[in-house]
């Protein structure tokens, strides 16, 4: 019975065999550390720009009486929060693996990406009340004091939220932020608009209403990432590879008979993980071919933390299989 591992950590990758150990070292992940440096600035940028426009939304949201203000400085201190979570878990993801823990603290990061998607929704929720009594209790409102405020939040969140823009669709926890960010300009355009209005027309029940139509837009943009980050959570399958399809790539491969005890997870918001069992009747397989497997695994599909055992009969297999 022969196993591989192939592991990728701080730019090393590993093969590993029961009797025999051969290994290789690659260096190419300068871009990775710069990536993670540049995203740390960003993380730094992001929240100190949100803590002082907090300040100056609630002194301005008081003076003028703007429900619109007022919920747009909750929500912003719900993403400070929420980049805090993100920031954290992407340096946690960070740590060497330890005995107790053997792959680190990657999985950190799918955590933060869902209590990230959690904030976002309970702050939805407190707007909503908030607008509601707004609209039952309507009460003016200083529209050009508003627009001015508001205008600033949207050059600060759409500033922050480009900066996070580039890693949304590999990094679930990036995604996170980038989210929180683009909502948070959304919600300040939304107030900038409002306060144009009010100022044509009057009307003041624009500030509940105008409050109320971009909770729906973050909800629908939030439920996504709830999703995705709970699946994740419960290690199922990532949502951008099909299980089907790496089965019938590995059922492929000369030799093998049969593919049993097949798993495919998430170990962090970048990083995948598969354990298989392989019958090849004739068990001559070696170093070359399990390597070669890894690297098609990673090409292809995408998982970079392959574990592959080779059987001669489906019988040595004691693991239950995944039915599909």
């Amino acid at each position: 019975m022969e196993k591989v591992e192939r592991k990728k950590s701080k730019g090393r990758r590993r093969l590993e065999m029961p009797h025999e150990h051969n290994h290789s070292h690659d260096h190419s992940h300068s871009d990775e550390f710069t990536q993670r440096r540049n995203y740390n600035k960003a993380f730094g940028f992001g929240i100190a720009l949100n803590v002082i426009y907090i300040a100056v939304e609630v002194v301005f949201g008081l003076i003028i009486n703007s429900m619109a203000l007022i919920a747009d400085a909750g929500h912003n201190l719900s993403d400070v929060f929420g980049l805090v979570l993100a920031w954290g878990a992407a340096y946690l993801a960070g740590f060497s693996v330890t005995s107790k823990r053997t792959y680190g603290l990657r999985k950190s990061t799918i955590l933060a990406a869902l209590f990230n998607a959690i904030i976002l929704l309970v702050a939805v929720g407190a707007i909503t009340i908030e607008s509601i009594r707004k609209i039952l209790e309507p009460e003016p409102i200083g529209g050009t004091t508003m627009m001015i405020v508001a205008g600033v939040g949207v050059v600060i969140n759409s500033l922050t939220a480009l900066l996070f823009m580039k890693g949304r669709e590999s990094d679930l926890n990036i995604k996170g932020a980038f989210l929180h960010m683009a909502a948070d300009a959304g919600v300040s355009l939304g107030v900038v608009a409002a306060g144009l209005l009010i100022n044509l027309t009057g009307f003041f029940l624009l500030d509940p209403i105008i409050s109320l139509v971009i909770v729906v837009v973050i909800t629908i943009g939030t439920w996504s990432l709830l999703k995705d980050s709970f699946h994740l959570s419960m290690d199922a399958v990532p949502r951008n590879i099909v299980f089907e399809e790496v089965k019938k790539y590995l059922s492929s491969l000369e030799g093998v008979k049969e593919v049993h005890d097949l798993h495919i997870w998430a170990m962090s918001t970048t990083e995948t993980a598969l354990t298989v069992h392989l019958v090849i009747p004739d068990g001559q397989k070696d170093d070359k071919f399990l390597s070669k497997v890894c690297e098609q695994l990673q090409h292809k599909f995408g998982i970079e933390h392959s574990t592959i055992q080779i059987e001669k009969n489906v019988q040595s297999a004691s693991c239950e299989d995944v039915n599909v």
